[in-house]
């Protein structure tokens, strides 16, 4: 009897079938990075209007630039303080269940599914190297989500194939 490191092929199908998971959110470490830098942009315009020679002599200018210095540091502050968006969706697709998942979370940050679809009740499915584009039983387009890698694309593929249309 001779020991092999296979795995009989039905475990070996239930071991790669792992869901894939697509995260639906824009690039928000460089907008909360620039958001920073005006913020402390700002700030230095704040202290920078009482620095300026000569603009001290005038009362109502004064006014005029404690009111402008108020905001820009109220501003600034806001702006250094931004966090990333609270409610990104996070869409999943299940090869086991074959099933899409759209996940979105709530104000405590607990996500709660806002669409479940079966991948038998999809009528068509278009993977572009960008994006997957999938469609309702009557044509309209149901949800397009974006995609990072041509490992995902293959993937979904690999998925959607014998379950789902697969238009080209």
């Amino acid at each position: 009897m001779a020991v092999t490191d296979q795995t009989p092929p039905a475990f070996g199908a239930a071991a790669r079938a792992v869901p894939l998971s697509l995260r639906l959110e824009a690039n928000w470490k460089l907008r909360l990075t620039l958001l920073r830098l005006l913020g402390v942009a700002m700030l230095l315009g704040s202290t920078g209007l009482w620095l300026v020679p000569g603009a001290g002599a005038d009362p109502a200018m004064n006014l005029i630039r404690m009111g402008v210095s108020v905001v820009f540091l109220l501003t600034g502050l806001v702006l250094m303080t931004a966090h990333g968006a609270g409610s990104r969706s996070e869409a999943c697709f299940d090869p086991v269940r074959r099933e899409l998942r759209v996940l979105q979370r709530d104000g405590h940050s607990r996500p709660a599914t806002v669409l479940r679809r079966s991948y038998d009740s999809l009528g068509a499915v278009r993977l572009t190297a960008a994006s997957v584009q999938m469609y309702e039983t009557d044509g309209s387009l149901l949800i397009e989500l974006p995609l990072q890698s041509a490992a995902m694309r293959s993937q979904l593929r690999d998925q959607f194939s014998g379950a789902v249309r697969i238009l080209t």
